[in-house]
């Protein structure tokens, strides 16, 4: 399991205050509380500018609870930019920026960042800034997280945080109920893909984000891998398959999950085309209620 865009995200489009903290430090008790109730460990990427904004005091608090036993933290850039946009240069410092905000928690507890991972899983959109990355990051220490299953539970949480402001509360119960839906069969389907690519299903990694909606349903979220027979494994033990061993040497300037990459590194055929969408009416419900800019 790996929560990005910690120390909190809201699902709305403006920056995060100090008055966020407050309903930060719930969403983050309640996802650790379920995972460590579960005995499920997991890494956490953190937004080094989402701690400034929210307030150093408060996200240093949430940060340390990210690096209990069971638990790390993984670096999710400075502003969380869109690479494909930026310089390698600029990559580079926002790489570096990023480490601020938590890297001396680790080093408390002698550790250190592991594992980074782009937003958007934009790893390079062209083969010179693609390997200029890579080899930064290995040069200081860094794996890229992969991520294997996505439930782009982002566009829920944009309608749930919309659908609660407004107290819509029978709207918020239809997003929570069709994101556990659609959760199940994304995972059914990446599990099928992944399986199609190798001939087994390594283990898988899943992404999830650290907002209201997740906090809300991470118990039911987490049953589904339990009615499916899924052990949970650090992201350090995932990475040991062999899978995960493939060289990451495909350049894309879009953010797949792993189990598409496998296949165009390896020539294996897959259709995409029947992965399952989001329901309509969860964008739609936005667009009806937030007046366009």
């Amino acid at each position: 399991m790996t929560v990005d865009d910690l120390p909190f995200v809201s699902g709305f489009q403006t920056p995060l205050t100090p008055a966020d903290a407050k309903n930060a430090m719930q969403v983050t008790e309640t996802i650790l509380g379920a995972l460590a109730h579960h005995h499920v460990p997991a890494t956490g990427f953190v937004i080094g500018q989402h701690a400034e904004q929210l307030g150093l005091p408060a996200s240093t608090k949430i940060l340390k609870q990210w690096i209990r036993p069971g638990f790390d933290l993984g670096n999710h850039m400075y502003s969380h930019p869109d690479v494909n946009d930026l310089s390698v240069e600029q990559i580079e410092q926002e790489i570096t920026r990023g480490e601020a905000a938590f890297a001396p928690l680790l080093e408390r507890i002698s550790r250190r960042p592991q594992f980074l991972r782009f937003p958007y899983n934009h790893t390079g959109d062209t083969k010179e800034k693609h390997d200029a990355i890579a080899g930064f990051m290995s040069a200081h220490g860094y794996r890229l997280a992969p991520c294997t299953i996505d439930t782009s539970d982002y566009e829920f949480n944009r309608t749930y945080a919309l659908a609660l402001a407004r107290h819509d509360n029978q709207a918020a119960a239809k997003v929570r109920a069709d994101y556990i839906a659609y959760s199940a069969a994304e995972i059914d389907w990446y599990a099928a893909l992944d399986k199609t690519v190798f001939g087994y299903e390594p283990p898988e990694i899943m992404l999830l984000h650290d907002n209201p909606l997740n906090a809300n349903t991470i118990k039911e979220l987490l049953s589904l891998f339990a009615k499916r027979g899924y052990k949970f494994v650090t992201l350090n033990e995932a990475v040991k398959d062999s899978a995960y061993a493939v060289p990451e040497t495909y350049i894309t300037k879009f953010g797949m999950m792993w189990g598409y990459r496998w296949a165009q590194e390896l020539h294996v055929k897959v259709n995409g085309r029947g992965e399952p969408d989001p329901p309509a009416w969860i964008g739609q419900y936005v667009k009806n209620h937030v007046p366009a800019e």
